[in-house]
């Protein structure tokens, strides 16, 4: 969309700038009956969908659902006569099955699994989508041995009535999303450890997974490769130790060992571990999950298993352990700033959303990134449109000089200027903002780094995740309208290229190009004999807009909302080495203060966001 760009830095450099935009809005509205950027809603789902319309809807289906089985890829493997295949929904003239009938038990686990394995995650009503999409990943790479735990009823009778295997794990946390770091957010991982405990004595293999990554490639085939092992465990190692696709060199492997993704045997290392680390845990509440395991498994490391498998013991030197290569078993890390996968032309069994910045709704927009992330029909046809926008962003600004604070401030702020102007057309407009992809020079970490770590494949400049910049999760918060002005729908930059759009969104957008005033073919008409093309004048005289505005008393009261809501909307960079505080915050309005330089706060008086 070539002449968007001009709009957006012509827009981007008047004053006041919802006073631009509405003259540009009215202007162009008055000539011509197309909308800008339009994507013409209709409320019908994609015939093209494979997901039903009632994807997050809770059970029983209403009388307009459609039942996800209709719709949804079957495993190919065989089942048992007895056992209804996954996505397959109950009647919904039955009746819900009395709750003890879902306890976990050696028969139920035994239902599920093949060749003896069992792969489990579990939840609370809060990660439903998430879970959903964990499902299917699965089922359509046609694996099937799965086994969800639901944390709370509501989430257990939800998964029974989409056909999901469920059982209780009576743990009656809270529906709602308890945040990371939370006293509930360390008891739901306690739960992961005691289901352990519960399984492992079955005498099943058991691959646990968090319900915040989705598989991308059948892991059962490389885990089957390393039978000797005991425990196979991902990690948040972001130094590539390996360049193929054996396991990782545990001697190069010094970041944590990462609990998201790990698979067990059921021999005596490992049960006589899986104990010592419930016990542990139910001692000191304190202990977080991930850092008891660490704790134990590196008591001891080495020596090798033998010469060729990466297979090392640990713990109390009987217990054999593999750590899954970090490129195809990807971190938030190594797959969204690396992309190591790419780089080592290799195709990655699992993505995890760690080392990301603004909570679940961040997870969810990452996943929706990599387009992964199983929406709902209405997700790809919001009401009103959509609006997108391609930046222009020169070679010098990416390229040029060392990559440092200064150079990675001046990209950040450039793209910025032009997001916050179409983020203003988007609330004019009412439509719903696809963000461009954004570029970064510098890494964004937790710890002081010199924005890139040492060791990693970060190329620079890269396409950095939303959360790197942005607070994905207030700028999807419902924040009060009569503050903030109305709200700003977003998606994410890939949306445009995800195959679940539907063909007649992708077919009605409309390309607008703007020119300058008072050149040749330059004027308002309502000719559209050149279809998705329209042009307006860059510029407007001070007359016109006085004229244009006469009827808008509130405009410079919405700008206020408008700039009150979009300055909540940037996080921080972190983190200067040798400074403390170390991140410095990102300034929707940085071109409005003269001399303005990133630097971090002096002193902790001053550690507080631009508001």
């Amino acid at each position: 969309m070539r002449g968007w760009r001009n709009a957006v830095q012509e827009t981007a450099a008047s004053k006041p700038l919802f006073l631009t935009i509405y003259a540009t809005v009215i202007l162009g509205t008055v000539v011509s009956s197309f909308y800008v950027f339009s994507a013409i809603y209709t409320p019908t789902a994609s015939p093209t969908r494979s997901i039903s319309s009632s994807w997050l809807l809770a059970p029983p289906l209403s009388q307009n659902g459609v039942s996800l089985s209709s719709n949804i890829s079957q495993p190919s493997q065989h089942r048992s006569n007895k056992l209804r295949p996954i996505w397959e929904a109950p009647s919904r003239t039955s009746k819900m099955p009395r709750l003890k009938s879902f306890r976990l038990t050696k028969e139920l686990v035994a239902q599920r699994a093949k060749d003896n394995v069992i792969i489990v995650t579990f939840g609370n009503f809060a990660f439903m989508d998430f879970i959903l999409t964990w499902v299917k990943h699965l089922t359509d790479l046609g694996v099937s041995n799965l086994l969800v735990g639901a944390m709370d009823t509501k989430l257990l009778k939800a998964l029974y009535w989409k056909g999901i295997p469920v059982f209780d794990m009576g743990s009656h946390i809270s529906t709602d999303d308890v945040g990371w770091g939370s006293p509930i957010f360390h008891k739901m991982g306690r739960q992961k450890v005691l289901l352990l405990n519960a399984i492992l004595p079955f005498g099943f293999e058991l691959l646990m997974c968090d319900t915040d990554m989705v598989w991308l490639k059948n892991p059962l085939p490389y885990l089957a490769r390393y039978p000797d092992a005991d425990i196979l465990t991902s990690s948040d190692q972001v130094v590539p130790t390996v360049v193929d696709d054996r396991l990782a060199d545990w001697k190069q492997v010094g970041a944590a060992y990462n609990i998201g993704i790990f698979h067990w045997r059921p021999t005596p290392p490992a049960k006589k571990l899986a104990k010592e680390w419930i016990d542990m845990l139910l001692a000191d509440d304190r202990i977080w999950d991930q850092n008891g395991f660490n704790e134990l498994v590196r008591r001891q490391t080495g020596p090798a298993f033998d010469d060729e498998s990466g297979i090392f013991y640990s713990y109390d030197g009987n217990l054999k352990l593999g750590i899954l290569p970090e490129s195809i078993f990807c971190s938030g890390h190594t797959y969204f700033v690396q992309a190591l996968h790419q780089q080592f032309r290799l195709q990655p069994y699992a993505l995890h959303t760690t080392f990301q910045y603004a909570g679940t709704e961040g997870k969810r927009h990452r996943l929706r990134e990599a387009m992964v992330f199983f929406d709902p029909p209405e997700y790809y046809d919001a009401p009103g449109g959509f609006l997108s926008f391609r930046p222009s962003i020169s070679k010098s600004l990416l390229l040029d000089g060392e990559h440092n604070l200064e150079s990675h401030f001046s990209l950040i702020n450039y793209q910025m200027r032009q997001i916050r102007s179409a983020l203003a057309i988007a609330s004019v407009l009412n439509r719903t903002l696809v963000m461009p992809p954004l570029w970064c020079r510098l890494d964004r970490l937790w710890f002081p780094h010199p924005g890139a770590l040492l060791g990693s494949m970060t190329r620079q400049p890269f396409i950095c995740p939303l959360d790197h910049v942005f607070e994905v999760n207030v700028m999807l918060r419902d924040l009060p309208a009569e503050e903030f002005g109305p709200a700003i729908n977003i998606r994410e930059y890939s949306f445009l290229n995800n195959p679940f759009l539907p063909q007649r969104v992708r077919e009605s957008w409309l390309d607008v190009q703007l020119c300058q005033e008072g050149t040749e073919d330059c004027h308002a008409s309502s000719n559209t004999s050149r279809p998705g093309l329209l042009r307006f004048p860059k510029r407007s005289s001070e007359e016109t807009l006085k004229k244009v505005f006469s009827s808008f008393k509130d405009v410079k009261t919405r700008e206020e909302k408008f700039r009150k809501r979009v300055k909540q909307y940037v996080g921080i960079w972190c983190c200067v080495e040798n400074h403390i505080p170390g991140h410095i915050y990102y300034d929707m309005y940085w071109d409005e203060k003269p001399g303005w330089k990133p630097v971090p706060p002096k002193t902790p008086e001053d550690d507080h966001p631009p508001f």
